[in-house]
């Protein structure tokens, strides 16, 4: 099994795709890091090279991948919510960041609906 940024790449699956296991490497990203490697899309992670992995390693460190930038993305919402912005407010609410309505939907961001008791018509 390969380990790359921490992470175990799942043996059965191409290489594009379980460069997508790691925090921070969508599809593109992976079809980049491997085309700079050299090594081809097609080739399965049980099939890989220890001089292929150590190629990708190399090309990955590169990039912010995995704690770094969870750490990132965590520090700049804190420093958001810090300053007193809108986008900061709304993080502390725990409410849609991106405009979006909130008078009907925004079930995932607000949580599970919670009646009001005593209300009737």
């Amino acid at each position: 099994m390969a380990r790359i940024a921490g992470v175990d790449l799942p043996r059965n699956k191409r290489v594009v795709i379980g460069l997508t296991y790691i925090y921070g490497i969508g599809n593109s990203t992976a079809q980049k890091i491997l085309s700079e490697a050299g090594v081809s899309e097609d080739v399965r992670v049980r099939d890989l090279t220890a001089d292929q992995e150590d190629k990708i390693r190399a090309v990955v460190d590169k990039y912010k991948v995995e704690g770094d930038l969870r750490r990132e993305v965590s520090l700049n919402i804190k420093r958001l919510s810090e300053i007193g912005s809108y986008r900061g407010l709304r993080h502390r609410r725990h409410l849609p960041v991106r405009g979006q309505n909130t008078k009907n939907n925004a079930r995932t961001r607000k949580g599970p609906a919670v009646s009001i008791a005593g209300k009737k018509k």
